[in-house]
């Protein structure tokens, strides 16, 4: 069995039940939330707030609250507050089941194409409508658009910039005056003479690789554009296909850009192994800086157009034909690659939230008979409860997302973690291999390569980025394999892009298991009477930005940001930026507004979002 804490029990027939003492605190939750302040305190430590508000990003509020050792240089405690409620599973509620598609779209003006799919699927399960194997890969395509678009963007013009000249000459002289006189290995594919070259090159707004990847997200852009019509928000997703034309002129308008984009992803993974390895080599606890267990969850992404049924009953069949393995790992231990037991796993919690805990429990079983539990999203209810922020009590509109009661992180990294070890890919181009993943990359402009990308020790905020850097190319190289089975399908007649569907009548539940760029998506819907009776969304974000659990232990942010060793270059208080704390936020590619304001112990600092790391003024 995968579940170690989930209360679930089996009786005499091996029938699975839940167990009456569901509420039970997980072994792995150990003492719980144990008072680290106090105990720094006790030790004679001189603690001070640090807190981000907001963090940047793309979307979204998030504001960071940390209580910091400088002399120690550590950090004691650590608060993610999303601080914004905008209520679509609330909106959504008793509304037309097509609805949720274009609604749920608008959580996110990068990735609403990944909401809309996710929520389009969650309706082919509970309408049984199975969509013809051209749209299955058309929206594949889409899928890998909207991801290379995500990963350049994150690389370069989100995270890139705290890696560049104007940050690292400022919070680490040292390490700039080292990267001034360390040549670059692999400059022979980038053209940058040393490592300070690429770290000029990721200046915000002058920076050539900055200004580089504007030019390339455009061209992932106009990928999903020919695949879904528009972008954001595309019309074109409903049960059962694509409302857009499929040809011959608009697929070799894609092999196009994705040949541009392979090239392109030769280039990234030169640079960033390149970076990173100067890093890790130049000050080897690096490594330890947003370290957290190897705790990954995946829905997989990139469906078999022929196995694929949207079915529950088969949902762990065609899960595992995925290009991207769904899976869950604990400690570094595979628990499983079944969706099902995915789904069952899950739980969200509410009890440091600004919402209420719902009564009930509407669906003790799913469609299988397998238990859930009363916090499993089928069941869950969104109850608003504002109220004053409180660190020990209720701080964040965000949830505590949980699988088998353990926090979970998902991303480019457990996605390609859980895919090797796996070994269920089959992929002309992409192979599981011992401790990693191989990846052909045909000619293009560039000569052909094969890369290989290694599951490092531990979780930490430069092996997200790293492997970031390698899923582009393993993005492209998935776009590439399905851009040729839809030139075979238009040589063989099957040009269908829909199948007509019927809205049913009667109770019936469904679930969308998709992914976004920075991780795994859910959309469970409950219908009843042909109206949305329940609809609830699971964000990567959701997950990673959860605060503490009911069993005090804190949520992926807040467990990376809490071991990390504070090693930026600083003489006094006034001299501190949190940078480390920063890098391993934004590793996780969460979703942030525009401006950030930091409150450091009575100071305000301002940060311009176009450069996402820089500007830092008193």
């Amino acid at each position: 069995m995968c579940f170690k804490n989930l209360p679930i029990e089996f009786d005499v027939h091996g029938q699975a039940r839940l167990r009456e003492d569901w509420q039970a605190v997980p072994v792995s939750a150990g003492g719980g939330d144990h008072d680290r302040v106090a105990e720094a305190i006790a030790r004679g430590a001189q603690l001070r707030d640090f807190d981000i508000d907001p963090v940047t990003r793309v979307a979204g509020a998030l504001a960071f609250h940390t209580i910091v050792d400088l002399q120690n240089r550590r950090v004691v405690d650590a608060r993610t507050e999303a601080a914004l409620f905008r209520g679509y599973e609330v909106i959504l509620k008793g509304r037309d089941p097509l609805d949720a598609i274009h609604i749920s779209s608008r959580a996110c003006g990068v990735c609403g194409g990944v909401h809309a799919t996710c929520a389009s699927m969650a309706l082919e399960m509970a309408f049984s409508v199975v969509p013809p194997p051209l749209a299955i890969i058309a929206r594949n395509l889409a899928e890998g658009a909207e991801l290379l678009y995500d990963h350049t963007l994150h690389l370069f013009l989100l995270a890139g910039p705290d890696y560049s000249e104007k940050i690292v000459s400022r919070t680490s002289p040292s390490l700039w005056a080292r990267a001034q006189r360390v040549p670059a290995p692999r400059a022979e594919g980038y053209g940058m003479r040393t490592i300070a070259d690429i770290m000029r090159g990721l200046n915000p707004l002058s920076g050539p690789l900055y200004r580089e990847a504007l030019d390339i997200t455009r061209a992932a852009r106009e990928i999903a554009v020919l695949m879904l019509g528009k972008y954001p928000h595309p019309s074109t997703i409903f049960p059962g296909g694509l409302g857009t034309e499929a040809s011959t002129h608009i697929f070799n308008q894609v092999l196009g850009r994705i040949v541009r984009l392979l090239d392109y992803a030769k280039k990234v993974v030169a640079i960033w192994d390149d970076l990173l390895n100067f890093f890790l080599t130049e000050v080897p606890d690096y490594s330890r800086v947003g370290e957290r267990p190897a705790n990954l969850i995946s829905t997989g992404i990139w469906d078999d157009p022929e196995t694929y049924d949207a079915s529950y009953a088969r949902c762990s069949d065609w899960g595992e034909r995925r290009l991207a393995t769904p899976g869950v790992l604990v400690e570094g231990e595979l628990r499983t690659t079944r969706l099902a037991a995915v789904n069952l796993g899950v739980e969200e919690f509410v009890d440091h939230s600004f919402y209420k805990r719902w009564e009930g429990h509407r669906f003790p079983a799913d469609q299988h008979g397998s238990p859930l539990s009363p916090f499993h999203p089928w069941n869950k209810e969104t109850i608003p409860d504002p109220t004053r922020r409180s660190w020990k009590e209720k701080y964040t509109w965000g949830t505590a997302p949980r699988w088998d009661r353990e926090p979970m992180e998902s991303g480019p990294l457990a996605r390609q973690w859980i895919t090797s070890v796996a070994g269920k890919l089959q992929n002309e181009f992409i192979r599981a291999v011992p401790g990693g993943l191989e990846i052909d990359l045909p000619r293009g402009e560039t000569p052909a390569t094969t890369l290989r990308w290694m599951i490092p020790a531990r979780p930490n905020t430069l092996e997200r980025n790293r492997a970031r850097a390698f899923h582009i190319a393993y993005c492209g190289m998935v776009a590439y394999t399905f851009l040729l089975k839809a030139f075979e399908y238009l040589r063989l007649g099957k040009t269908a892009m829909a199948t007509p569907y019927t809205v049913p009548t009667n109770e019936t539940l469904g679930v969308g298991f998709w992914e976004a760029g920075r991780g795994t998506l859910t959309h469970h819907v409950v219908l009843d009477g042909g109206r949305i009776a329940n609809y609830q969304i699971l964000t990567p974000s959701t997950w990673m930005a959860s605060p503490r659990d009911p069993f005090g232990v804190p949520g992926p942010y807040e467990e990376a940001v809490m071991n990390t060793p504070l090693l930026e270059e600083y003489d006094s208080p006034e001299d501190f930026t949190g940078i480390d704390i920063l890098r391993t936020i934004r590793s996780f590619d969460p979703c942030m507004p525009c401006t950030v304001h930091l409150y450091a112990g009575g100071r305000t600092m301002h940060r311009d979002a176009t450069s996402c790391a820089c500007a830092l003024e008193d």
